[in-house]
């Protein structure tokens, strides 16, 4: 990948702070030239926010597109659609409305997400804001196709990340996860690869998404670890008990996947939906016929909620959310421009003490039936790195 002089130069001062052992502090050295979010005059006003080493909008837009039955056409996992330039536009526009943090994965499509999140963010735009994706499935570098399970090795991270820039069209990852652990691989290997690639100017940070508890710790050791991604929600509360708390105590930031409960907190589910494959939901266990009527008592007080706020179920869900820590920075999906909108303006809702107080104990006597994901996939959350040797 050819550099712009500018570029190059941005990567020699990145390579030289880390071998001065200043990585902790590049987002504020270097905010204008290693793609810290920072804000603009034209730009919403909400507060920001600390994630990790990082200042950003409260709201983040994920961005997990795959491939559609036509070449134009792009889904996401719960039966939304748009084209492609529809997609970079979405991209585009969240930019506009003031969000700073942009996520993905190289297995989201494959490729196709990054590809599209390279191609909207490229030019000026790519200043202004944080690029996050992952490594770590088993995917081949050549077709895109998955090839089973995860790969962690040394030089697969490295392989992929020269890949990612490629498609990311850019000379940095702000912040890279591993996707999932890899058992086979110690984390303090992962670990200091991130550190090796940091040197090179080629990754800022690095995190990891569904760790074990150990791993975290293991891999916050060998070379800082900046933020966890777990699924979290009024919908999944799993996180508080052990995560979010080892979280505070290392000074790691939080970013909840599937923030909207996969729309169910969106007020996009009632006690009637079915759900069919692709359709992501349709392999959930709390989605299931026999699960989903009882789950709706939560849905209903998330209604409840957002009209006593003046605001709409989305809104309120993402606002529960920044409400838990002052780190945490949500990052709901959608195809939808309008969801989009919806979204960012999340930001303006807040509570008072009191009323979080009395929303936290009216989500927590609700009981939620159903596992979270299926047991495929659940598997392969809080999985433990092999130990090193």
């Amino acid at each position: 990948m050819k550099e712009h002089p500018t570029s190059q130069n941005r990567r020699r001062l990145l390579a030289a702070a880390v071998a001065l052992g200043a990585v902790a502090s590049l987002p504020s050295a270097f905010a204008q030239t290693a793609g810290a979010a920072r804000a603009t005059a034209d730009k919403p006003t909400a507060a920001r926010r600390r994630l990790g080493p990082f200042d950003v909008y409260p709201i983040g837009l994920g961005v997990q597109w795959h491939p559609g039955r036509t070449p134009d056409a792009v889904v996401d996992l719960y039966a939304s659609s748009t084209t492609r330039q529809g997609g970079i536009a979405l991209i585009r526009r969240a930019a506009d409305l003031g969000v700073t943090l942009f996520d993905t994965a190289e297995v989201y499509g494959p490729f196709l997400s990054e590809e599209l999140l390279g191609q909207a963010l490229q030019g000026s735009l790519r200043e202004r804001v944080v690029v996050c994706t992952k490594f770590g499935f088993d995917v081949d570098p050549a077709t895109g196709q998955r090839r089973g399970g995860v790969n962690s090795r040394p030089e697969h991270i490295r392989q992929v990340v020269e890949a990612q820039l490629r498609r990311l069209r850019t000379d940095r990852i702000d912040l890279l996860y591993q996707h999932r652990v890899d058992p086979a691989v110690p984390i303090e290997d992962v670990a200091g690869t991130m550190r090796d690639l940091a040197r090179q100017g080629k990754v800022l940070h690095w995190g990891l998404s569904e760790p074990g508890l150990q791993t975290i710790r293991r891999a916050h050791r060998e070379y800082p670890v900046a933020v966890i991604q777990n699924e979290y929600s009024m919908l999944y509360r799993g996180a508080e008990a052990q995560v979010l708390p080892l979280c505070e105590e290392l000074g790691i930031g939080f970013a909840p996947w599937s923030p909207l409960g996969m729309g169910f907190l969106a007020g996009a589910v009632n006690a009637a939906s079915r759900f069919e494959t692709p359709d992501f939901r349709a392999s959930v266990p709390r989605f299931a016929p026999d699960a989903l009527p009882a789950n709706m008592a939560l849905a209903d007080l998330v209604k409840t909620w957002a009209a006593r706020k003046n605001a709409t179920p989305a809104q309120l869900s993402l606002a529960w959310l920044a409400a838990q820590k002052p780190w945490i920075v949500p990052i709901p999906g959608t195809t939808n421009p309008a969801h989009l909108e919806e979204n960012v303006a999340a930001a303006s809702v807040s509570f008072s003490a009191a009323e979080l107080t009395e929303l936290n104990a009216a989500v927590a006597a609700i009981p939620i039936r159903g596992e979270r994901l299926s047991p495929a996939v659940l598997s392969a959350t809080g999985v433990e790195a092999a130990p090193k040797r």
